[in-house]
């Protein structure tokens, strides 16, 4: 079988420069050797390697015209594998109808190409969520793309054997007497299909929709006739017992789409996030400016600047960055509006255009070591040692002059290192000395006892929050709030929450989210229910926190019981019953949530899909059905949640619009609410998640 496996190698260029530059996408190193491995992720891992399998036709050489989704899925799985630390490596097979064989052959770890989910193929993979869905349609020559099913009189469907194709034209001619089925080889593409209709030697075959724009031309011998199967979901696959690799890849494809549902890029001042309502911060998780707690949001950072919001009611939208230069970034190119990250004014960041508000916190540099060590008395005894920092903070620029004043002392970068991070390598002897703000190690300090400040820096720094040149408005409605509520009795209770009070900020280490530590009690079950209808176990966990605070007991005014909040009668229809029981509450929760979810177009988008799911989980979904139809006579987009169906979800309370919906009133804040909430949360769950992966 191994032997029908094509392995390509590099292009000419790349073989004569010895292979060593990046491979393109979909390409194949010529010094790959394969081999057979049927583990899971762990396997692969201790390999380096994830092998992503495609049929031949689907090789960068073989690929037909630029537009083939082809393309598109090999870029998302590339970076998928790099995501995880490991290499992709492109295995090609003679057909559509080997690629199942060959990965449970252990010759290939992923299915990556336009591949349907049939009944056939889930006996023997496991398929991702869907990163696409389509239609499957007739192709028929042009003289006959107007006819219908039962018109088109004696016709013969040809179709490649072991594809999709196969499965939706043999239905077909068991409905219609006029239809019959001609198996051809199952190494044909999808473009020989039509060339062969164009050229007549076939009379019919079936194609998916979203070949069909680059594969018809309009003046050609071929055209697209009626729709076939009117819902086809395109996934990944992979072998049945991989679930720990599955997990993860329905964890990239929807964190990956709802991330991109949400980023916007615009460069905003204060009356454009007047109008709009919302104010996007941009920050960094860690335990001082923003993470996750069970299933809250906080920080002292996003609690002074939600606060800020909150007095101009505007809502707080989070952009996380990992590093100084990644926020600067990101609010260059408008994906947010300001930084708040504990922040350090710099000459340095000033002269490279970036702005400040007025400072809201004074803290000073601080040198740590072991608890072990003494005090430094001057900073000259600080000859010989070692400091680790990370390169882009503000540390670095006191060391870099202490440096140049002939300090011999030798600075240790450690790029992408937090703050909490490098602490705690020196607790652990990785480092001999690292330095933290004063806060910082305030905070640190009030659960480790392995810690010390050897040294305090003088003068002390201010902390701002950051801006674009541009953004005068934005820096004096931020400055008129920092004047008036610095160290006000707001300000000081928060501050003293972070970095003062011992008994919180020992209930807020031992609760955050993050650092190998679960998220809710039910982790492993929700990745289990989560897994049978592939949606990210995050989300369902960010549900179950917003329905019922991870109390299995729960029961609402309503009679909705369990962890997910599911009504006893539905619980019955799906199968479940005692919702109270973890395991049936979950399972029905989110067997209903995939009920839900089939009930609305295939063509929306994933995240989309996810929203829509999300409301009509809380209000039903013929009121949700209602709003999307509210929103397309309102001129708005009836397939997109924010700013659009939302926003005529909430015109349903009102009795003008309410008398004119099939499903009448609803107390449309409530789904509104509910959907910007858990998608914030699972958002804050996937940042904290992948920091400590990272």
């Amino acid at each position: 079988m191994r032997s029908r496996i094509f392995l390509t190698v590099c292009l000419l260029v790349s073989l004569l420069a010895g292979c060593d530059k990046e491979p393109g996408v979909g390409e194949v190193v010529s010094t790959f050797n394969n081999y057979e491995e049927t583990g899971d992720l762990p396997a692969l891992q201790e390999r380096g390697y994830i092998r992503l399998l495609a049929p031949r036709f689907d090789e960068p050489s073989g690929l037909p015209r630029e537009g083939v989704p082809a393309r598109e899925y090999q870029a998302q799985a590339e970076a998928f594998v790099r995501h995880l630390g490991l290499q992709p490596r492109w295995v090609y097979a003679e057909s559509f109808a080997e690629l199942g064989a060959l990965i449970n052959a252990g010759a290939a770890d992923v299915i990556v190409t336009n591949y349907s989910v049939t009944k056939d193929r889930q006996k023997t993979l496991a398929f991702s969520t869907p990163v696409n869905a389509v239609q499957e349609k007739l192709v028929v020559p042009t003289e006959k793309a107007d006819l219908t099913l039962t018109k088109l009189k004696n016709l013969t469907i040809s179709v490649p054997e072991g594809t999709s194709y196969q499965e939706t034209a043999e239905k077909l001619a068991r409905r219609h007497d006029n239809i019959s089925v001609d198996i051809l080889d199952a190494n044909l593409s999808d473009e020989e299909l039509v060339e062969g209709v164009e050229s007549g030697e076939l009379a019919a075959t079936i194609i998916d929709s979203n070949m069909l724009d680059v594969l018809i031309s309009p003046d050609g011998e071929a055209a697209i006739g009626p729709v076939v199967n009117r819902k086809r979901r395109i996934a990944w696959a992979v072998r049945q017992d991989s679930t720990q690799l599955l997990d993860r890849i329905n964890q990239y494809i929807t964190s990956e789409r709802v991330m991109s549902s949400v980023k916007e890029q615009e460069k905003r001042d204060w009356v454009a996030i007047k109008e709009q309502g919302v104010l996007r911060v941009i920050t960094s998780n860690n335990p001082a400016s923003y993470f996750m707690w069970r299933g809250e949001l906080m920080g002292f950072d996003y609690d002074l600047i939600n606060d800020f919001a909150k007095k101009h009611r505007l809502r707080v939208s989070v952009v996380v960055r990992d590093s100084p230069s990644a926020m600067f970034a990101a609010l260059q190119a408008g994906e947010g509006d300001v930084i708040a990250a504990s922040m350090t004014i710099t000459e340095d960041r000033q002269k490279q255009g970036w702005m400040f508000s007025d400072r809201y916190l004074e803290v000073n540099e601080q040198l740590i070591g072991r608890s072990d060590e003494a005090p430094l008395e001057n900073i000259g005894q600080l000859a010989g040692r070692t400091v680790a920092v990370n390169p882009e903070t503000a540390y670095y620029d006191t060391l870099q002059k202490l440096r140049e004043s002939d300090f011999p002392f030798i600075v240790q970068e450690v790029p992408g290192a937090s703050t909490e991070m490098l602490i705690n390598a020196v607790a652990n002897g990785e480092y001999d000395l690292t330095m933290a703000d004063s806060h910082l190690a305030a905070m640190e300090s009030t659960y480790r006892e392995d810690i010390a400040v050897l040294f305090e820096f003088e003068p002390a720094k201010e902390i701002g929050w950051g801006l674009r040149p541009e953004q005068q408005a934005l820096e004096e409605q931020l400055n008129s709030y920092i004047a008036r509520h610095y160290r006000g009795l707001n300000y000081n209770i928060t501050y003293n929450r972070y970095f003062r009070e011992k008994k919180t900020i020992n209930t807020h280490e031992a609760y955050r989210v993050g650092s190998g530590k679960a998220i809710s009690p039910y982790d492993e079950l929700v990745k289990s229910e989560a897994l049978k209808y592939g949606l990210d176990w995050r989300l369902i966990t960010s549900q179950m926190y917003q329905e019922s605070r991870f109390n299995p007991k729960a029961r609402s005014f309503a009679g909705a019981q369990g962890l997910l909040q599911v009504m006893p009668r539905t619980g019955r229809q799906l199968g479940y019953s005692n919702l109270t029981r973890p395991e049936n509450g979950v399972a029905a929760g989110v067997a209903y949530m995939d009920w839900l979810e089939q009930r609305f177009p295939a063509r929306l988008d994933l995240a989309e899909k996810l929203y829509f799911t999300l409301a009509a989980y809380n209000a039903g979904h013929g009121h949700v059905e209602d709003a999307r139809r509210l929103a397309e006579r309102l001129g708005k987009d009836p397939d997109k949640w924010f700013g659009n169906v939302e926003e005529a979800m909430l015109l349903l309370s009102r009795p003008e619009y309410a008398r004119q919906a099939r499903y009448g009133y609803v107390r449309g804040a409530e789904p509104v609410k509910y959907v910007r909430q858990i998608k914030n949360r699972y958002l804050g769950y996937v940042s904290a998640l992948e920091e400590e992966e990272g």
